[in-house]
């Protein structure tokens, strides 16, 4: 039976715990609601994929409260220094060359890491309460919508998970903009285009949605 609490001391306390044992806990983003686990942890990693049916060889993304925690995790160039002044708390995910730290099982094995910092305050108060990097992907089954509220959590995940943190209704509503920073200009991956962006100025305020 899956719980859905609000987002009291208690429910974060216990919604850290879980973390901490392995398990998996949902909870919002500004983006959309995501399917929580230790990044650290590759045994509760696999058990993301176990959830959501989604193929192992699909990345994931480590979410963090703090710039501190990425020194362990991965390499942090100036370009991705200055997106990060621009953009974070936000819904912007980087993806950057990976420490040992990081489980293949969180990187699809790929060299890379893709990482963000949240601005939803639910997901902040998480990741200070639990004080590790979270990888989650979207809390939906492989193939569905991505959730948006709590209850969209439950009917896709509803006796697969022990914990939903319901913070409400996403603000944005689809997922964040990925930028590759690992050479050159930043470029948003896909199979067949990289779209090329120019140096981050100094006015710009919201990075470009991927849709």
């Amino acid at each position: 039976m899956t719980q859905v609490l609000s987002p009291t001391p208690e429910a974060l306390a216990l919604a850290s715990q879980l973390l901490h044992d392995g398990q998996l806990v949902a909870f919002p983003t500004e983006t959309v609601y995501g399917l929580g686990a230790n990044a650290l942890d590759a045994k509760a990693v696999l058990n993301i994929f176990a959830a959501k049916g989604r193929p192992a060889d699909n990345p994931l993304i480590v979410h963090v409260y703090d710039r501190a925690q990425l020194t362990p995790l991965c390499e942090v160039s100036p370009l991705a220094e200055k997106l990060m002044d621009a953009f974070w708390p936000g819904p912007l995910t980087l993806i950057l060359p990976r420490k040992p730290a990081i489980p293949d099982e969180v990187a699809a094995s790929l060299p890379t890491v893709a990482v963000r910092m949240p601005s939803h305050p639910v997901a902040a108060a998480l990741l200070r309460a639990c004080k590790l990097p979270i990888a989650a992907p979207s809390a939906n089954r492989s193939g569905k919508p991505s959730p948006t509220t709590a209850h969209h959590v439950l009917v896709d995940m509803d006796g697969r998970i022990p914990l939903i943190l319901d913070g409400g209704s996403c603000d944005v509503g689809v997922e964040s903009t990925v930028l590759d920073v690992t050479s050159g200009a930043p470029c948003i991956p896909c199979r067949k285009v990289k779209r090329r962006f120019p140096p981050v100025c100094a006015t710009s305020t919201t990075p470009p949605m991927v849709r």
